[in-house]
């Protein structure tokens, strides 16, 4: 028959929340109770239920990360680094993947299963700034499309990294610059088109052309398929992600277009198929391991009640140079 706490506290002849603040390490019990209870325990051999503990001690030592998609090497990487860097603070991750961009209210808010949240890229911050706040559950924005000061946050540069991307181009002396912008539903993707018009406006210089498109390699083909059918091709394109110009690659090289010695391409994030694909992109990377420990850092502090006040935090990205860029001849 399995042992219970009620038996421990029989055999020590000590109340059971007695036995229950000395399995949870609480200072509040005298030393020959401690040792009463010990003792009991070891003559037992009972084995504290672990979920019993951690619902004594109020936590579960999990945090739960919302996102809304798996298909994208960067996020997974983000995931990967916050899975590890959790760890490291004795705390597991449960993943929630949203259905789609309306479900503004997963799993792991109703049930409130977690200590704390992290949120990737979420379309509808306020739906949850204002659920997680009645529910004084800890949470943390990364990659969100709305300035909350109320909220701690983890965003990226997008602006400046837009900016780099086009001054480079520039300097290598392209005046027929192209944008592949992602959705405009996210930030990211306003933030980059900024950033790419702000180096042309410097330089006096018109965008060449600027089309929207969702962050699939399917669109940047697309896109630039129908480029090529009009006509009308620049000499360097700007895409909002890798994936967009992995596609725009693809179309240039069904063409017999060469990249970069016809059009030179830029992406954005540094997703791994970016080095490991014909030419090597040129890109902006987003700094995946310090996103991931900064949003670490901030839940942790949430959770453990050392966050005096909310933090924004913008991390600066930096441009990589490979070999989908040249000087125009």
């Amino acid at each position: 028959m399995k042992v219970s706490i009620f038996d421990v506290a029989k055999k020590s002849g000590l109340s059971v929340v007695t036995v229950s603040r000395v399995l949870n390490n609480s200072p509040s019990v005298r030393e020959k109770n401690r040792q009463r209870v010990l003792d009991a325990v070891k003559e037992l051999d009972y084995v504290p239920n672990a979920a019993a503990r951690t619902l004594a001690r109020g936590k579960t030592r999990i945090v739960g990360l919302i996102a809304t998609t798996l298909h994208d090497s960067f996020l997974d990487e983000i995931m990967h680094e916050i899975t590890s860097e959790l760890e490291s603070h004795g705390y597991f991750l449960v993943l929630s993947v949203s259905k789609d961009k309306e479900d503004k209210n997963p799993y792991l808010i109703q049930e409130e299963r977690v200590d704390g949240l992290i949120i990737l890229s979420p379309i509808h911050e306020l739906e949850y700034v204002t659920e997680l706040k009645k529910r004084k559950l800890p949470f943390v924005l990364v990659d969100n499309q709305l300035n909350i000061p109320s909220v701690s946050s983890v965003i990226v540069d997008n602006d400046q990294g837009g900016y780099d991307a086009t001054k480079y181009l520039i300097e290598l002396g392209h005046t027929r610059i192209a944008h592949i912008r992602g959705p405009h539903v996210f930030r990211s993707s306003i933030d980059r088109e900024k950033g790419f018009l702000r180096a042309l406006s410097e330089a006096e210089l018109e965008p060449f052309i600027v089309e929207e498109a969702e962050f699939s390699i399917a669109e940047g083909y697309d896109i630039v398929r129908k480029w090529i059918q009009e006509d009308r091709l620049p000499t360097a394109i700007f895409a909002g992600d890798d994936n967009l110009a992995f596609g725009a690659i693809n179309a240039l090289s069904e063409a017999g277009i060469r990249v970069p010695d016809q059009v030179s391409i830029v992406g954005f994030d540094d997703q791994y198929l970016a080095e490991a694909l014909r030419p090597h992109l040129t890109t902006v990377r987003q700094p995946a391991t310090q996103i991931a420990r900064t949003a670490v850092d901030l839940i942790m502090k949430q959770i453990q009640g050392t966050s005096k006040r909310n933090t924004i935090v913008k991390l600066q990205p930096e441009l990589i140079v490979r070999d989908s860029t040249r000087s125009i001849r």
